[in-house]
Formats: structure tokens, C-alpha cells, sequence
């Protein structure tokens, strides 16, 4: 298990699907995520089979409350490319409606920013968010990750258009400016 002050990380098992479902069906959270509709149990089995026990480029995680060692939430990097040494950081909390807070949020992402680093060599980390989902921009501020570059008008929510932001992290911020390579 990774641990940080707050969480741990660990493997995601088969007894966590149905709660990361109901987390993840969460209207209030599936509005931030990319695969808007909601999902059944079969697409959940079939998303833990694929990505979480076969996809090399995906590197998922449960994150558990050390105090009560609790399921939380979920983390992980995506989209993993190994040549170019990238990932895409995904991450909500979804214990007590929390989705990114002040305290499990940040502690999860500087752990799994170090595993990407420290542990997998990873050059940059990388995300997309949508406009409105200020928690996220606040979490990726208080971390160090860069505005990269907008999107505009690429997600369509509640009768409107919004853009995605891209927000950057690079191995040289974690290091503090050190060549690595």
C-alpha cells in the first residue's frame, strides 16, 4: 500500500466495484467526468476487467482513510504512455459527498504524483477538467500543475457549452528544477 498522511492507496478488488458505482453514478460527480451516461454493474465489471487487470496503461487505485480504513474513493493514472513518459492524474473522493476536499484530495495526489515519478519514471502528468469544476482547479493550483492550454466549447452541460482546461505537472516542478535525464 502507498501511503500519505491522510489515505492509502491500494489495489482496487472486486468488493469495491458496487460502491466506486454508486460513487461514480453520482449525478453531482458524473457531471465532471468524461463518460457522462450512467453506468450498470456489467460496465463496471467490464471496465475492472480490461482496465484495472489487463491495460498496462492504466494504473488505478482505491483510496482508503488510514484512521477508519475505509474505502473513500478512487485515483489513478491513465492513458499511460510509456514511450513519451505521460499520464493523465484521475481522482475524486466520494465518502461523504467530499468529491475533491481540503484534506483526502491533496494527500492522495502528492502520493500518486511521487508513485508517477519516483516509482514509474513518469515525465509529465497531465488533466482535463471542465470550466465549471472549481474544487479541481483549486486542488490543481494548491498542487503546482500548470494551465497547459483550453479546449473551447467541448462539453455540453445543462444547456450550455463549457471548456476543457489542461492542466500540466512535469517531473522537473516535483524535483525542483533538476535535470532528471
Amino acid at each position: 500500500m502507498l501511503k500519505g498522511e491522510f489515505i492509502g492507496l491500494r489495489s482496487i478488488e472486486r468488493q469495491d466495484l458496487s460502491q466506486l458505482l454508486d460513487w461514480r453514478n453520482k449525478p453531482e460527480y458524473r457531471q465532471y467526468f468524461r463518460e457522462y451516461r450512467e453506468l450498470g454493474m456489467d460496465n463496471q465489471i467490464s471496465w475492472y476487467e480490461k482496465k484495472i487487470l489487463q491495460d498496462s496503461g492504466t494504473r488505478m487505485f482505491a483510496v482508503i482513510d488510514l484512521t477508519t480504513c475505509k474505502l473513500i474513493g478512487a485515483c489513478g493514472l491513465c492513458y499511460i504512455d510509456w514511450i513519451n513518459r505521460s499520464a493523465d492524474l484521475s481522482i475524486y473522493i466520494g465518502e461523504n459527498e467530499l468529491y475533491i476536499d481540503k484534506k483526502f484530495a491533496p494527500d492522495t495526489c502528492r502520493v500518486l504524483i511521487a508513485y508517477a515519478f519516483d516509482g514509474l519514471g513518469l515525465h509529465r502528468l497531465w488533466s482535463e477538467i471542465y470550466e465549471f469544476d472549481e474544487s479541481k482547479k483549486r486542488l490543481f493550483d494548491t498542487l503546482g500543475f500548470q494551465l497547459d492550454g483550453i479546449h473551447r466549447e467541448t462539453h455540453w452541460f445543462k444547456g450550455k457549452w463549457y471548456d476543457s482546461l489542461f492542466y500540466g505537472y512535469l517531473s522537473t516542478d516535483y524535483y525542483g528544477g533538476k535535470k532528471l535525464y
